[in-house]
Parts: C-alpha cells; structure tokens; sequence
C-alpha cells in the first residue's frame, strides 16, 4: 500500500499536467472546429461539420498539406543523413575534449532563438539587396535575385536554414548511439577485413535501431510543426503559396481572418497527418526495437 501511495503521488501531478495542457486544448480545439469561432464575438455560430467540408474543398489547404509533406520528408532525410555523417566523423576524433568541442560548435544554433537567427538569415542572407547570396552570385557577374518570388528555391533556402539550425540535436544523440555500440564489434569487423565504411552501415548502425527509430520519429513530428522560419521568411506563403505550409495556414486563418473554428478544423487535419505518419514510423521500425 505504502508503494501504491507513493506511484501515485508521484503520477498524479504529472498527468494532472498532462490533462491540462495536453488532452484538454486538443479537445478543446476540436470543439471550436464544429463553429464559426471568433473571440470577439458574443455568441458562436454551430456549424457542425461544415468547417471540415470547407477544409476537403480547400486549395489552399491541400497545397499547405503538399508543402508540408515535402518539407518534412526532405528536410528530415537530409538532416539524418548529415548528422550520421557528422556524428561518425566526431566518433573517430582521437580526444574526447575536441569531439567535446565539435559538438558544442554544432549545439550552439540549437540554442539560438529560431525567430531571431530567421531574422539574420532573412536579412543577411537572403535579402534581395546586400544578401550574401546575391553578394556571391554578384562576383560571378550574376545579377541580384529576388527570392521571395521564386517558388522551389524559396523552400530550399528554408530547408538548409533548419538543418542549420537543428542538426545539432541529432549529432548529440547520434554520437552517443555510435560511443554506446562496444569497441568489441569493431575489433571484429576488422578481423573479418571490413573497412570502416562497411563496418558502419552493417554493423553499428544496425545496432542503434533504438536511437535511428527515436530520431527519425521526433524530428518527422517536430519538423512538420515548424512555424517561426516560414512565418519570417514566408509570412503570406510565398509565390503561389508555394512556401505556405500547415502551421502557417493556421496562423494565417486564425489570426489574420480571426477564422479560429477553421483553423481549428485546419489544427484537426494536422493531427491527423501527424499521428498517422508516426504511427507508419512506429510499424516500419518495431522490428528494430524488438531485436535490441
């Protein structure tokens, strides 16, 4: 009894915490989505599902939906790819102070307010007039280029800014997962003549399903609520709304058209995109867990 006393003091504040801020908001919001919401209003218009039949018939919307998928999937294999390559090169550095370092160096942005490094990229970068890109392109003889009215170069500007911006979670967790797989493995490899890049591929990373399978599904659900860069560098969605994505709509129906049970409904769909590629993660890579 005195066990039981104990685990549920300790449970009950945190999932006190969890029905608060998590559950209650979600049904919340799914609530508003059934109205015409708006919070200066005095009374709220029932709709039922017209909002979500509104959001089938949406252009927009299903644009956002292709954006965002687009950006999730080659944001999220270009950044697992880089900070597998970057953590296996930190790996090898012969001192743990200056595989200490390396890491530090790639944190650091993590750290950074992503609204204000958006800003500097926006402006020292990126911008029409004195970006260092349109400086470079300048000593090749290349004329200034707007890019704000470009459509897919505009996304891949936004895309290198987040890896920029968030590979160094991913180096410090794929660096642990490499230092946890023992050295006796290696020791084996090479007796059997496998070179380092053979040894990586089919021995180490096999052994760090757990930590490739966490990865993979944290940075796919983080990146597909990405919001701060494309709000600074695509606050109208770009050209055509080819830079317009899911969370951006969302800001846009609810705080520009004050179409908050819209949104809502735009909030819903999200979810659900959401929760069923991660549940396609979880699937694809059970086995993974199960092995280890």
């Amino acid at each position: 009894m005195k066990n039981n006393r104990f685990v549920a003091a300790v449970l009950v504040p945190g999932f006190l915490f969890l029905l608060i801020f998590s559950i209650f908001p979600v049904v919340y919001g799914l609530g508003i989505s059934l109205y015409d919401y708006n919070p200066a209003n005095s009374e709220q218009l029932f709709l039922g599902l017209d909002n979500y039949k509104r959001l089938i018939q949406d252009e927009v919307f299903w644009k956002a939906v292709k954006n965002t998928l687009f950006f999730c999937i080659a944001a999220v294999a270009a950044n697992i790819v880089i900070t597998l390559f970057l953590a296996k090169i930190i790996s090898v550095l012969p001192s743990k102070r200056i595989r200490t370092l390396f890491r530090t160096i790639l944190f650091i942005p993590c750290i950074a307010p992503m609204v204000g490094t958006s800003m500097v990229w926006k402006f020292g970068i990126v911008e029409t007039d004195g970006g260092l890109i349109n400086q470079i392109r300048g000593l090749f003889g290349l004329g200034a280029q707007n890019w704000y009215l470009t459509t897919t170069a505009l996304m891949v500007i936004i895309i290198i800014y987040t890896l920029w911006a968030d590979i160094g979670y991913n180096v410090v967790l794929f660096t642990a997962g490499i230092e946890g797989v023992p050295a006796e493995f290696d020791e084996a490899a090479k007796i059997d003549g496998a070179g380092p890049v053979r040894s990586f591929l089919f021995i180490k990373l096999p052994l760090m399903g757990r930590t490739f399978a966490f990865v993979a599904v944290m940075t796919m659900a983080n990146y597909f609520q990405m919001f701060a860069q494309f709000r600074i560098f695509a606050p109208d969605g770009g050209r055509d709304n080819t830079a317009m994505v899911l969370s951006n709509y969302i800001y846009r129906m609810s705080f520009t058209n004050y179409d908050m049970g819209y949104a809502s409904a735009v909030s819903a769909g999200l979810f659900v995109i959401v929760f069923a590629v991660a549940m396609v993660q979880n699937k694809l890579m059970r086995a993974d867990w199960s092995y280890e």
